[in-house]
């Protein structure tokens, strides 16, 4: 069984993540004392809470391990949503009329092409660390969580050296 450090990992990367708030159910039935516990010893205590509260199944997860899962499969679907998201911004990052603003059209246009593959890329490494983390393959589940991270960065990295992305 691994250690409660590499599976409240899993969880602080995830909470991390860039992704869509989900509304916290208003009352719970079930008794959410694991959730509770494992989300006090993370960073965003709230937004754990909150987005393990808004998958039902996380009420039946026996351990941090189970919840460890969940979080996974959240930061999938909003990896995936993000990535759906950027390219769809793709088709309106190109209407321009001069030549100046053309350029800044394209150079946007490459970083939403750009950030929406990482987004993807990010979707498939946390994926394959659900497997390794239900297969018990704990360093490579860290690996790929680890590469998961990394692309969201590099995103947010890109997005820095295009002026006004808004437009």
């Amino acid at each position: 069984m691994p250690s409660s450090t590499t599976l409240l990992f899993f969880l602080l990367f995830l909470l991390s993540f860039p992704h869509h708030h989900r509304h916290l159910l208003a009352a719970v039935a079930a008794d959410t004392a694991l959730i509770q516990q494992t989300c006090k010893t993370t960073k965003h205590y709230d937004l754990c809470v909150s987005s393990l509260i808004s998958d039902p199944t996380s009420l039946q997860a026996s351990d941090a391990k189970g919840l460890a899962v969940i979080m996974i499969t959240i930061g999938v679907a909003n990896s995936t949503a993000t990535s759906a998201y950027l390219s769809s911004q793709l088709p309106r990052s190109t209407s321009t009329t001069a030549a100046s603003d053309a350029a800044a059209a394209a150079a946007k246009k490459a970083v939403l092409k750009e950030c929406a593959a990482k987004y993807g890329y990010a979707a498939e490494a946390l994926q394959a660390s659900a497997q390794d983390l239900v297969a018990e393959s704990f360093d490579y589940a860290s690996m790929h969580v680890t590469a998961a991270a990394d692309y969201p960065n590099s995103c947010h990295n890109a997005f820095r050296g295009v002026v006004d992305i808004t437009k």
